[in-house]
């Protein structure tokens, strides 16, 4: 494609280009997707009817933006999504560190070269990816890195005063003029330094120290941030802030089944592993619901946020537990099963932060706590209530008696435990789950739709649900779960301690 590019500044100016602002092609761009009913983004959910909305209102205000949220809530892919809407390509003056419009040149150097060349000036063909630049707001971040300042060497190279223009070396926002400039977390970067940007987003020109310079910039701004009361080290300042022309608040998705093809979509596994590993639907409910519970923890801070980073590593924990189990039993398949998730507990750890309650539990303890939550309210949205079924003598419209549908279940524990472990092979374990009278039959007469492969862990979730409803007894000891009664339960975990302190 770039062969069929003028090459020279006269070429240029016969084939009838004309500049036009990186605000007008992205605002033209954007017309045009929106008129092909294209959307703005692609592999984003959940912004539909909301962020993508108050983004394109911008976009087509030109306004410089501003992305508030919690972490995780996919604000840098958006804000890198954004080069796709500039043009292909554009012309610069080859050479040129600041991408000077070969009609429009604003720097001394691309302005030297066409007036000494003419129309024979060299042009170069910019491509939209090499037009977007980014920056994280750190606190050693200088003025100097983002405008620019006066350079020693190449003053003494080129034999110039410190006064000549020349030696000025720009810093990231004037490298990035005629494309996009992302700063992530504008909050930890100083306030001295934020007010550096100030004449760029107002005026749309820079002030490098030194210079009696003005340079008319033309960029994007999108800067991303969290909460200020979360961002402890630091505030966008005020005057900053009201120069940023739209702020868009991001948000986490509106619904688990959302949730769940976002996690689904993001996780990684290679294909090998993919192949090997089949994840329920049930399962994937549960590591969803995880999230849901952490956001509404008391032991973890609502101010930091659940990004979906839990639970994409939490899926990615549990399809790497299966198959690890399957490459020890020597089974070519396998199926995740909620124990699995139990065992998800370093993947959940780092993905939270814990107010003072919390971390006076521990993170393994509340990240336990997290997952056993996601089980009993799961549970209890796809079964009958036991502590209400634990009412036998109730009675229907005709006052008939209504069994318990759990009875032969809890009476097989009345007097034996089940072990259910680990890194038994899928057969195993199936057959040890059938042990319990009435379970697979609880479980294919509520949910029918649970398939042949997917149906044990619908009837792991029973035990699990009924251990977490206080209906059995459960422990867990090494590389098992264990399921009894009650007060047998009470037991094992009193002899287990006093085994540990002996």
């Amino acid at each position: 494609m770039e062969q069929h590019l003028p090459a020279t500044l006269g070429e240029l100016k016969k084939s009838g280009y004309m500049p036009r602002s990186v605000k007008e092609e992205l605002r033209a761009n954007l017309i045009a997707r929106i008129r092909a009913k294209q959307p703005l983004f692609a592999g984003i959910h959940g912004y539909e009817e909301t962020v993508v909305p108050a983004l394109e209102r911008a976009i087509l205000a030109g306004h410089s933006v501003n992305l508030l949220g919690l972490r995780g809530q996919a604000k840098t892919r958006m804000a890198r999504s954004l080069a796709l809407l500039l043009d292909e390509f554009i012309p610069v003056v080859q050479g040129s560190e600041i991408n000077d419009d070969p009609l429009a040149p604003i720097s001394r150097y691309a302005k030297d070269l066409i007036a000494a060349q003419g129309d024979a000036t060299p042009v170069a063909w910019l491509h939209r990816d090499q037009r977007y630049t980014e920056k994280l707001a750190t606190p050693d971040t200088t003025v100097a890195d983002l405008i620019g300042d006066s350079d020693p060497i190449k003053a003494a190279n080129l034999k110039l005063d410190y006064s000549d223009e020349r030696v000025i070396h720009f810093g990231l926002v004037p490298r990035s003029h005629r494309g996009i400039f992302v700063i992530n977390e504008l909050p930890d970067l100083q306030p001295r330094i934020q007010v550096a940007l100030f004449n760029i987003l107002q005026e749309g020109d820079v002030q490098i120290r030194g210079f009696k310079l003005r340079l008319p910039l033309d960029i994007q701004f999108v800067f991303t941030a969290n909460p200020e009361d979360y961002t402890n080290r630091g505030a966008i300042i005020t005057p900053l802030k009201d120069r940023i022309q739209s702020q868009i608040l991001t948000h986490y998705p509106p619904s688990i089944e959302l949730g769940m093809r976002i996690t689904a979509q993001e996780a990684r596994s290679p294909q090998d592993q993919a192949r090997r590993v089949r994840v329920p639907e049930l399962v994937r409910l549960l590591i969803e619901r995880t999230a849901v519970e952490a956001r509404a923890s008391e032991y973890v801070d609502p101010k930091s946020g659940v990004s979906a980073r839990l639970t994409i590593s939490a899926l990615e924990s549990v399809i790497s537990g299966a198959e690890r189990r399957a490459l020890r039993t020597g089974d070519e398949r396998t199926v995740a099963r909620i124990s699995d998730l139990l065992e998800a507990g370093p993947a959940i750890n780092g993905k939270i932060e814990l107010v003072y309650e919390g971390e006076q539990e521990g993170p393994e303890k509340v990240a336990q706590h997290l997952l056993s939550q996601a089980v009993r309210n799961v549970f209890l949205g796809l079964f009958p209530d036991p502590e209400k079924a634990k009412k036998r003598a109730r009675s229907d419209a005709k006052g008939r008696a209504v069994p318990d549908p759990y009875a032969p279940v809890i009476a097989y524990f009345e007097d034996r435990s089940l072990d259910l472990l680990a890194d038994a092979p899928d057969a195993a374990h199936h057959t040890a789950l059938d042990r319990v009278p009435g379970l697979r039959e609880l479980v294919t007469a509520l949910h029918p739709e649970a398939d042949g492969e997917e149906l044990p862990a619908w009837m792991e979730l029973v035990l699990h649900g009924l251990a977490e409803t206080s209906r059995i007894g459960r422990s867990s000891l090494a590389g098992r779960t264990r399921f009894s009664d009650m007060m047998g339960s009470v037991f094992s975990a009193s002899g287990d301690e006093e085994g540990e302190e002996g």
